[in-house]
Formats: structure tokens, C-alpha cells, sequence
């Protein structure tokens, strides 16, 4: 037996090996307001800057991004409540409620995850507030 962490060790229809990153912090989980405040403005960030995550979100990524098999087309963003075809899931609970947190689905499972946490920071919290 070999593992691998590779985001797609053997070629054919499946979604391959992602490290998907639940991430929020305090104000996102318990602001009223997160929804308009945090959220809205990060995801467009996350717009802004979904080539910059890339580049870090796992050597060979473009091999299971492919738009198939549960996931985003690695040239596009896109977010949605409970779609596990989308750069980032909104969980129904964070729908509902205006507050939790995001599921980045694009990373992939050979990633550094503190890299992509310091990234989803820098996007979603530092540059937002920047403005």
C-alpha cells in the first residue's frame, strides 16, 4: 500500500484528495451582522484573489479542480449555500443565522495547511478591513 497525498494520484472521475478548510473567527460566529459585514465583502475578496489562493492550495490541484466530481473549475470562483460543487460551501446553519463560518473546498490535500489558514486571514479578515 502507498498513500499519497497528491490531489489526484490515479487519473479517472472522482473528486481526488482535497484539505478543505473550515475557517471563521469569533466576529463571523457571533456577530448579527457577519453576514453583511464579514462576509459579503470577504467572499468578494476571495473573488479578487482566487488565483493567489491557488497558487498555494496544492501542486497539481488543476487535476482535481476540474469542474466535475464535487468540484470548482479551478479557473473560476464561486461560493454557495450547501454546494459542494463551489469554491466555498456556505453551510446552511451560517445561511440560516447570518453568522458561522465558510468551507473552502479548493485546497488540496498535499497543501501547508497554516499557509492556507494565513491566506483565508489575510483575504477574508485583513484585506476586508483595509478598506
Amino acid at each position: 500500500v502507498i498513500a499519497s497525498f497528491a490531489p489526484k494520484p490515479i487519473p479517472g472521475k472522482w473528486n481526488g484528495v482535497g484539505c478543505h478548510a473550515n475557517f471563521s473567527n469569533k466576529p463571523m460566529r457571533e456577530n448579527d451582522d457577519a453576514w453583511e459585514t464579514i462576509f459579503k465583502p470577504g467572499l468578494e475578496k476571495l473573488r479578487e484573489r482566487h488565483q493567489e489562493h491557488i497558487k498555494i492550495y496544492g501542486k497539481g490541484n488543476e487535476r482535481r479542480l476540474t469542474g466535475e466530481s464535487e468540484t470548482a473549475s479551478i479557473d473560476d470562483f464561486s461560493y454557495g449555500v450547501g454546494d459542494r460543487s463551489a469554491s466555498i460551501r456556505i453551510s446552511s446553519g451560517t445561511d440560516k443565522k447570518g453568522k458561522g463560518y465558510i468551507e473552502d473546498r479548493r485546497p488540496a490535500g498535499n497543501i501547508d495547511p497554516y499557509l492556507v489558514c494565513g491566506k483565508l486571514y489575510d483575504t477574508m479578515i485583513l484585506a476586508t478591513q483595509s478598506n
